[in-house]
């Protein structure tokens, strides 16, 4: 019965709980001249919950250095009519709005949104060209790539982001994805530990596409995978070991805290400090700076969701622990120079 409640806290997102964000006792900004790129961050407005300039701002503002951000598509403001194919058309436009204000200067010296990743059907194969035209206009400048979810689990429990397994193998897919790369734009990649070789294929079989795989590679921890931490982690890295093999693939750094279920924030009396998230998360990000290298590798607040359990301050703060050991130009590549370059924010 336990299981089976924890189990339902993670997998879906949930409205943070500011009031129990607040009990966290107050943390010091650790090495603020580290100037941060945060690579994966929503903004929406949902019937429950509202993350837009003003809520990111108010977080951006806590003291880390952050000088950009990157958008990442969550299904926000899509269009309500014309074609299905266009309607993801709508998040950017939105977003763009949004960067729009903030490249005003009126909000502030993080450039938010500098870069957008929204989304596209690949498997429309060529026919996507035209979507993805669309998005570029749309992005004014902005626009860098599609996020296209590969996740799927055959635990229920689980909560998958695709119709079904092996979507990045259908021949469909791949041709979309040509045409993807042909216009300059990277695809980010969502799956779940279990289906890592899918992606392996996918960079070897079109080495000339810029892949950044998302969330330290989808590791879970709960559902059929709970109490098989071990286990996890001995599978997890094998598969990121041959994935790193693959000079055209980029790895995010974090994005764990729902997925992993590493702890449980829904039944803790206060939120985890950046101290022990760093226990926690060390093993993965480690071994992920260990085989790609810091210049792809890149840290990712996957805010607002991951607000479900740490606030702003002490999830950078972790991050800066986990890189502690790291070289003057290590951090900076963590932190900023690999997202500026993959991303290509100029």
């Amino acid at each position: 019965m336990v299981e089976s409640r924890q189990a339902a806290r993670f997998g879906r997102s949930h409205p943070p709980d500011d009031a129990w964000l607040a009990t966290a006792p107050a943390e010091p900004i650790l090495e603020p001249e580290i100037p941060i790129i945060d690579t994966h961050h929503h903004l929406w407005q949902r019937p429950d919950h509202r993350y837009l300039l003003h809520e990111l701002l108010a977080d951006l503002g806590s003291g880390h250095r952050v000088v950009a951000t990157v958008f990442l598509q969550c299904h926000a403001m899509y269009r309500t009519s014309g074609p299905e194919e266009m309607r993801p058309v709508g998040e950017t436009e939105f977003v763009a709005g949004i960067a729009a204000m903030s490249d005003s200067g009126g909000y502030g010296p993080t450039r938010v949104a500098a870069g957008i990743v929204g989304y596209a059907d690949l498997t429309l194969g060529e026919r996507v060209e035209a979507v993805l035209e669309a998005q570029i206009r749309a992005g004014g400048g902005r626009f860098r790539g599609v996020r296209h979810s590969g996740n799927w689990d055959a635990d229920p429990v689980i909560g998958n982001g695709a119709p079904g397994p092996d979507i990045y193998r259908r021949a469909d897919f791949r041709a979309g994805l040509a045409r993807l790369s042909a216009l300059g734009l990277s695809l980010d990649a969502w799956v779940f530990f279990t289906q890592l070789a899918d992606v392996i294929d996918l960079a070897r079989a079109c080495p000339g596409t810029n892949i950044i795989v998302g969330h330290v590679g989808g590791v879970l921890g709960y559902g059929r995978y709970a109490g098989k931490r071990d286990e996890i982690f001995t599978s997890w890295k094998a598969s990121v070991t041959e994935l790193a093999k693959c000079p055209n693939v980029t790895m995010k750094l974090g994005g764990m805290m729902m997925r992993a279920a590493l702890y449980d924030y829904g039944a803790a009396e206060w939120p985890i400090s950046s101290e022990e998230l760093a226990v926690l998360w060390r093993p993965y990000m480690e071994t992920c700076i260990e085989l790609f290298g810091p210049t792809r590798c890149m840290f990712e607040s996957n805010f607002p969701v991951e607000k479900m359990g740490i606030g702003w301050v002490p999830l950078w703060n972790a991050f800066k622990r986990i890189a502690a050991g790291a070289s003057v130009d290590e951090k900076r590549a963590l932190f900023h120079d690999t997202a500026q370059r993959i991303y290509r924010l100029g």
